[in-house]
């Protein structure tokens, strides 16, 4: 038998499967890209004995739901607080080299994004993403094993009213989970258009003044046990730039926001998950022992991808950099209804 499939992993996989089109869902939908992996991990871990807490909000494998931690056994990530907290003043610390180096490159990837040709999306329209994307397949408390690449296709639904039903996913490829197949991204309780659920129309109606659309996102985000705030912020951020379409001037704003979070440095060579080489704009954090990235097009500057490291582990034995989750963005476009993808030209 394989360690890996200990009894009754098969009841509780179809169990898993149940859940993945109607458990109740408390985060946003781009933090679920990924949630499968993660939720088969905690079966995997079923039969054996209970792990130690979890420590670290893990992107892209993100956090699971209420509904599925627990049929997953013991919940080991908490969200704290209700969104507090005030973010840092402009200027308000000595940047390093690396750091400054990365302001010039956000306020380069602002200008370049405040000239990007989007299209609005409607109320009854869907954002289509469609991503490749390698999610860590080992056990909590073990060594990091990634997953095999495969294809992620995400329907997000712009309707405006409080929905149960987000939007829709479909994977395809190994170690794709319910492979082909569209699967309802639902929630027990409705979602309000917000942070949560983020439709092109809210995004057009946040500020534009880069202090005060950070303030805003400072005082939104849920926070992980265990990481700071302005890793929260920094990865709700990534988020969007993941998982929708966004007016030219929203996201040129959240570029120039994201420069006064302290912490950010640049990378100068960094690959997505499609073997695509660019720019990196990069945050570490202690406290979660983690670093996100997100890539860059050095000639268009348009975002290409992401990627998520562990830092340091020591029950785990990583004692450096470690990858656990990377994607590329594919395709981005608005279509009429779920399951729709967007007509490809050839050449």
């Amino acid at each position: 038998m394989n360690a890996d499939n200990p009894p009754h992993a098969g009841s509780a996989r179809s169990e898993a499967e149940e859940l993945l089109a109607s458990a109740g869902w408390d985060l946003s939908p781009s933090r679920h890209l990924h949630h499968k992996e993660v939720l088969m991990q905690q079966i995997d871990n079923r039969t054996a004995s209970a792990p130690a807490p979890r420590r670290r909000r893990l992107r892209p494998a993100l956090v699971l739901p209420v509904a599925s931690m627990a049929l997953a056994g013991a919940l080991v990530t908490t969200l704290s607080g209700g969104g507090h907290g005030s973010p840092p003043a402009a200027g308000s610390s000595t940047a390093p080299a690396k750091a400054t180096t990365a302001i010039v490159t956000l306020d380069r990837i602002a200008a370049a994004a405040m000239k990007t040709d989007v299209t609005a999306v409607g109320d009854g329209q869907f954002v289509y993403v469609e991503s490749l994307t390698r999610g860590n397949k080992g056990h909590f408390d073990g060594p990091v094993k990634l997953g095999a690449l495969h294809r992620s296709e995400v329907w997000t639904a712009q309707t405006p009213g409080p929905v149960t039903r987000t939007g829709w996913l479909r994977e395809t490829g190994e170690d794709a989970v319910m492979p082909g197949e569209e699967v309802p991204i639902e929630s027990t309780d409705p979602v309000r258009v917000g942070i949560d659920r983020p439709t092109y129309k809210w995004l057009a109606s946040l500020p534009t003044d880069p202090g005060a659309l950070l303030e805003l996102l400072y005082s939104r985000t849920k926070v992980v046990e265990g990481e700071s705030r302005d890793q929260a912020v920094f990865g709700t951020v990534g988020d969007l730039l993941r998982s929708t379409i966004m007016p030219p001037a929203t996201a040129s704003a959240l570029y120039k926001a994201v420069e006064r979070i302290p912490g950010v440095t640049e990378s100068p060579d960094a690959v997505d998950a499609a073997g695509r080489h660019g720019i990196g704009i990069t945050r570490e954090d202690a406290g979660s022992a983690t670093r996100d990235e997100w890539i860059f097009d050095r000639d268009t500057l348009t975002y290409l991808g992401s990627r998520s490291y562990m830092t340091k582990d020591k029950a785990r034995g990583i004692t450096t950099d470690t990858l656990y989750g990377i994607d590329a963005v594919m395709e981005r476009a608005v279509v009429d209804r779920h399951g729709e993808e967007p007509a490809r030209t050839d050449g």
